[in-house]
């Protein structure tokens, strides 16, 4: 009898890539086939992500398209997931006919049990306690195999006003450390060779279940895996940036000198505001502890322009801060007003103001970049190989300033073929925009 083919589509961050990777592997190991195009699929699964507006009009788009061909009878179901699912529960239903099944995050677990429901025709709404959702298990590994991400917590306590992340993942958890390294050792005996270190809050890591902060212990316990050659920590509060975490990226060298600082804005009134801390002062001061003690540290964040209240002084203040710093990577977002957040309460800028606010610092940020891209020509870099671009006709690389996905890449020659996961080093000729152009020597 021919197998059940299954797809899934995972959208948002690279935390819900983890769960659609365990969510794949329960499902290969009950007997379904697993493929990559949900097109072509008996039952579809998407993977939503429900951060901001955007996402979730992705998420939508996603099931409708799906949806059309549902109708022409290409696909017989979709199942929706994710944070989307967790947040909307029964809305979806109502307002997507085309979804045959909505489960919440605390039924990751159960998503085989969902998709033996709509193959029989049953209705499937399973909406457990969400803290049943699994920390960590066996995956199927959907990024190139010479990477991974490697979760090391989930949820958050942090409670910033905008966002509702807690509402929908709920309380921070961290995975106990044995099972944390078990995953690192068998994800690096499969052929990773750089490890994404993610959580919503990777610096708090441990204080839950060990009561105090975890994160430099276990990194250096990562660094004792042999085949592991890079480890690349994304999500850094920044309060709970220690002088033990920087000595310790500092001094492990297989730790990248790549730091990703969310810090949303830097005006002291607008992050209370956000119910965070610090400001201009402290948080300049952070950044040049760390980069006096890491040298060559890229460091990459985020802010959030036309928060609710926010005027145009304190926009300025963060506008001259991400100048005055010139952060190698950023990302600045105009304010999403999301729903049962606090900050939605609040008064409300135009839409036309925050994504003018927004639009000014990226418009600054690109010169910053171009500039940073500049500096590093005449340098040899350490490179891996991402694979071949046939239109550029060169091979294409991220160095350790680029995180995949998010960041720029290293387009560079080769006079002898290479294979993606290769490491080489590449001397860097000139800029493309904001990517480096070189040679491998």
């Amino acid at each position: 009898m021919e197998k059940i083919k299954i797809a899934m589509v995972s959208l948002g961050c690279a935390k819900n890539r983890v769960d659609a990777e365990m969510m794949l592997y329960k499902l290969r190991e009950a007997g379904f086939e697993i493929i990559e195009d949900p097109a072509m699929a008996d039952v579809s699964i998407v993977n939503t992500c429900g951060f901001i507006e955007s996402a979730k009009q992705e998420s939508i788009e996603e099931i409708l398209e799906l949806g059309n061909l549902k109708k022409e009878g290409k696909i017989r179901h979709i199942i929706v997931t994710g944070c989307l699912a967790e947040r909307y529960k029964e809305e979806i239903m109502k307002e997507l006919p085309e979804a045959d099944a909505v489960i919440g995050l605390g039924a990751n677990g159960d998503i085989v049990e969902a998709v033996n429901n709509v193959l029989e025709g049953k209705e499937a709404l399973l909406f457990p306690d969400k803290m049943l959702m699994p920390l960590g298990d066996k995956r199927i590994q959907s990024t190139p195999l010479h990477y991974a991400y490697l979760k090391v917590a989930d949820g958050c306590d942090n409670r910033c006003t905008y966002c509702a992340i807690p509402l929908i993942r709920g309380g921070f958890r961290s995975r106990k450390m044995e099972d944390i390294l078990e995953e690192a050792r068998a994800l690096a005996k499969k052929g990773v060779r750089e490890i994404c270190v993610i959580a919503q809050d990777t610096t708090r890591y441990g204080l839950d279940i060990y009561g105090e902060l975890k994160l430099s212990q276990l990194l250096r316990e990562l660094c004792k895996i042999e085949e592991i050659k890079w480890i690349r920590i994304l999500y850094c509060y920044p309060d709970n940036i220690t002088d033990e975490l920087i000595d310790t990226i500092a001094s492990e060298e297989k730790i990248l000198n790549y730091i990703d600082l969310p810090l949303q804005h830097s005006n002291g009134r607008i992050l209370r505001a956000m119910n965070r801390r610090g400001d201009t002062k402290s948080l300049t001061a952070l950044i040049n502890k760390i980069r006096a003690r890491i040298p060559d540290v890229v460091l990459r964040t985020t802010l959030i322009a036309g928060f609710p209240t926010e005027t145009e002084e304190e926009f300025e203040e963060v506008a001259q801060f991400a100048k005055d710093i010139k952060f190698e990577r950023l990302g600045c977002f105009a304010y999403s007003t999301e729903e049962d957040t606090p900050a939605a309460e609040l008064p409300q800028l135009d839409m036309e103001i925050r994504e003018k606010r927004a639009d000014i610092i990226m418009s600054e940020q690109q010169y910053i970049m171009a500039d940073w891209s500049s500096s590093q020509i005449g340098k040899t870099l350490e490179v891996v190989c991402e694979g071949f671009d046939r239109y550029a006709e060169c091979y294409f690389g991220r160095s350790y300033a680029d995180a995949p996905e998010v960041d720029p890449v290293v387009f560079f020659t080769s006079e002898r073929k290479l294979s993606a996961g290769e490491f080489i080093k590449v001397k860097i000729t000139d800029t493309l925009d904001c990517d480096l152009v070189g040679e491998v020597i």
